[in-house]
């Protein structure tokens, strides 16, 4: 008597499934995770950069008021960088992931991987991509800050290079790490318990995908804010108004300047749009991947 033939499960892809398939299916989530909630982005910028007015302190007020002085399209200012470099930079973190957590599962012996395995996976992944994403992420944020018509990519990008040369476009990479690592093994991991919790029979479930990466993104952003304000600090520093703020180099410069400026409170400031961003934005991340995840699962056994 034959076996009926094993539909596959979507969280494990199918061992012939190229690797390009997983890195599109990254591509296509991280577009996704950067562009949804870009305004909300750019209103945490501008609260977190040296001497942000303390206009910038309620989301919906601060949007309506850059809305209404600068014009609508002033808060999708800088959209065109994450575009850019958030398509190849998700491939490459997804490809990462997925390797690595196949490696951590082999070598387990487990069916599926543990907490520990998607962390470790987590941070290697973000090590990857992180390096691609930063000079993109640099350009986006000294857009977003840009006041009237503002300059093209390719101008800022040219704009900082001679003013303040090749390494201004890394001087946050450090920092960025910092503060990626724990944000994506953070995310990774609570991801994974809530998937556990929500989604027991470990199928193509968009809801409970939903769920559990709003969670892990919300988390994420609030434990990781302090890393995410030095960054800032660090990547906008070129248009600040402050001449402190402007020949900080380092880490532990930027922050002592925090520190100085605003007490321990300022590492937190931005927190809440960081949140409402990446609560949204990280769970259609992980939904848009798992469900692409599935697909290609599925059409590639079909084969």
């Amino acid at each position: 008597m034959s076996q009926e033939p094993q539909k596959p499960d979507y969280e494990e892809l199918p061992a012939n499934t190229p690797l390009s398939l997983s890195m599109s299916a990254g591509a296509i989530a991280g577009i996704m995770e950067h562009t949804v909630m870009f305004p909300v982005d750019a209103i945490k910028t501008r609260m977190q950069v040296a001497g942000a007015s303390e206009a910038y302190r309620g989301v919906v007020s601060s949007i309506s008021t850059v809305s209404a002085t600068e014009g609508a399209f002033a808060l999708w200012r800088g959209v065109a960088s994450v575009v850019m470099g958030a398509g190849p930079a998700h491939a490459i973190h997804f490809a990462v992931y997925e390797t690595v957590t196949n490696f951590g599962q082999k070598n387990g012996h487990a069916s599926e991987p543990t907490a520990a395995v998607s962390a470790l996976a987590g941070a290697a992944a973000t090590i990857s991509s992180d390096a691609l994403m930063t000079p993109f992420d640099v350009l986006k944020q000294r857009m977003q800050l840009q006041n009237g018509a503002g300059s093209s990519m390719t101008a800022t990008a040219a704009k900082i290079w001679a003013n303040e040369g090749f390494s201004a476009f890394y001087v946050s990479y450090p920092i960025t790490l910092l503060m990626n690592v724990p944000f994506t093994a953070i995310n990774f991991a609570v991801y994974d318990q809530f998937s556990h919790i929500f989604n027991t029979q470990r199928r193509n479930d968009p809801l409970a995908h939903c769920i559990s990466g709003g969670i892990a993104g919300a988390t994420a952003a609030a434990v990781s804010t302090p890393f995410d304000v030095i960054k800032t600090l660090l990547q906008t520093r070129g248009v600040s108004l402050d001449q402190r703020a402007r020949s900080l180099s380092s880490v532990k410069e930027a922050v002592k300047y925090v520190y100085d400026t605003r007490g321990l409170v300022g590492f937190f400031r931005g927190v809440k749009p960081r949140i409402l961003a990446n609560m949204p934005s990280t769970a259609i991340c992980w939904t848009v991947y798992e469900m692409a995840k599935y697909y290609i699962a599925t059409s590639t056994s079909s084969f």
